[in-house]
């Protein structure tokens, strides 16, 4: 059965009490028939403010797309000049939410059409948003998710052959507690190849079947000596993590929370005068070991639920593009552009944790995470630019995938790196 999110529909704005208000730190879009509406509006001094706020899209202006026809001009201190001095919206405050632009109605949901029907995911650069999702042990459970509709009916309304068994394959392996987190991430990388292979012609097997079988291979655990194998790289890891966020910190309008993360993330990880890369990467490692890992053993639904909204949130392993009558989706990089995202944010919570030590907490998750997703979830090139980045490391094939995923040591006897990695460090 067709498997849709349902924890959305419980999100509630807390306004003023919010600690990062949605009213500051990027643009505020506005629609073409918002843009009537206050054109429309009766004379006042709210209304002359709204229009003389608004500034038309840069591009020619017959040729502006309709869902960013024109953007509110920010104050000084980069603001939206509608919110008011309780930090609420004083178009909402006075007219009512029916003439709020169509982003700002809808943030923080992320609504997409899937067969026909709209499900809604979260953005967690919103921080209620954030918590809803992280903090829910049951974000995955009987009663937030629902099952509608027919499998074939829906793919006849335009989605990709296998759309449900895939979404159905890749949120229980994810839920799949029989293998560490990064094992999870691991196999979906492959699950994410072989349906490519499938699309190609180069595995002559069905959707179906082929599910089937990668189920049932997972049952027994056999796959966890394997992976054992695979290689541990903390200096190399953490070398892409301090490009991607550096990356970040290249941006426009950088938010003191996000540079808060930055300064707890730097402090954990041990920077200061003569730090070197590899002095970096065993601090890293101890952050990892002593404060990360034991704070999510105890909490392993908080990154798990990170992960199932992100699916839901892009389309995975289809993305927004790939979704579309016929797309093409190449799924393994679909799981690149996963891990790159995935990776940024966890390497920024383990330095974090160093930073806070024993005190490390669900507070200081759902910062970090907030934080640096307002910079990311909403720039969209910040995704091809991973890309671009993960290609240029050598980190976008299978074995560059899992030192980002890989932590933990190997078993004993088992060697760590399989062969000396080249470590590449450019652009920095």
């Amino acid at each position: 059965m067709p498997i849709r999110p349902h924890y959305a529909e419980s999100f509630r704005c807390i306004g003023s009490a919010c600690e990062d208000t949605c009213c500051q730190g990027w643009s505020v879009p506005i629609d073409q028939a918002a843009h009537q509406r206050y054109l429309s509006l009766p004379p006042s001094p709210l209304r002359t403010q709204i229009v003389e706020s608004i500034q038309r899209a840069p591009e020619a202006q017959d040729t502006a797309k309709p869902a960013a026809f024109a953007r509110i001009r920010m104050t000084a201190s980069n603001q939206c000049p509608m919110l008011s001095e309780d930090r609420l919206c004083r178009i909402q405050q006075e007219y009512g939410e029916a003439l709020l632009s169509h982003a700002c109605a809808t943030y923080p949901r992320i609504v997409h059409t899937i067969g026909g029907r709209q499900e809604i995911a979260l953005s967690l650069s919103c921080p209620e948003a954030a918590r809803l999702v992280l903090l829910n042990p049951r974000l995955l459970q009987p009663g937030a998710l629902i099952a509608d509709g027919d499998v074939e009916e829906s793919e006849a309304n335009g989605l990709p052959p296998g759309f449900w068994p895939i979404r159905g394959a890749v949120l229980a392996l994810i839920a799949n507690r029989a293998y560490l987190l990064w094992q999870r991430l691991f196999l979906l990388g492959i699950l994410c190849r072989r349906l490519d292979s499938i699309a190609s012609g180069d595995l002559k097997i069905g959707i179906p079947q082929f599910l089937r079988g990668f189920q049932a291979s997972l049952a027994p655990g056999s796959l966890h000596g394997a992976m054992d194998a695979l290689p541990v790289d903390p200096a190399l890891q953490l070398d892409v993590v301090l490009r991607l966020a550096g990356m970040m910190l290249h941006r426009s309008n950088v938010r003191p929370r996000f540079v808060e993360c930055i300064a707890a993330f730097t402090q954990g990880i041990g920077n200061g005068p003569g730090a070197s890369l590899e002095s970096l990467a065993a601090h890293f490692a101890a952050a990892h070991d002593r404060y990360y890992a034991p704070f999510f053993a105890r909490h392993p639904h908080i990154l798990e639920n990170l992960l199932i909204n992100t699916i839901f949130r892009c389309q995975f392993p289809y993305g927004r593009d790939g979704i579309m009558p016929g797309a093409a989706p190449l799924m393994s990089k679909e799981f690149a552009l996963l891990t790159g995202q995935f990776a940024l944010l966890k390497g920024l919570l383990i330095g974090v944790a160093g930073f806070h030590r024993e005190g490390f907490c669900a507070d200081h998750v759902i910062h970090t995470v907030q934080a640096a997703s307002k910079h990311f979830e909403h720039h969209p090139e910040f995704l091809s630019d991973t890309y671009a980045l993960l290609a240029e490391s050598q980190m976008d094939g299978a074995r560059g995938l899992a030192i980002l995923l890989r932590n933990e040591a190997p078993k004993t006897g088992i060697s760590p790196t399989l062969g000396a990695p080249v470590l590449v460090r450019s652009g920095r």
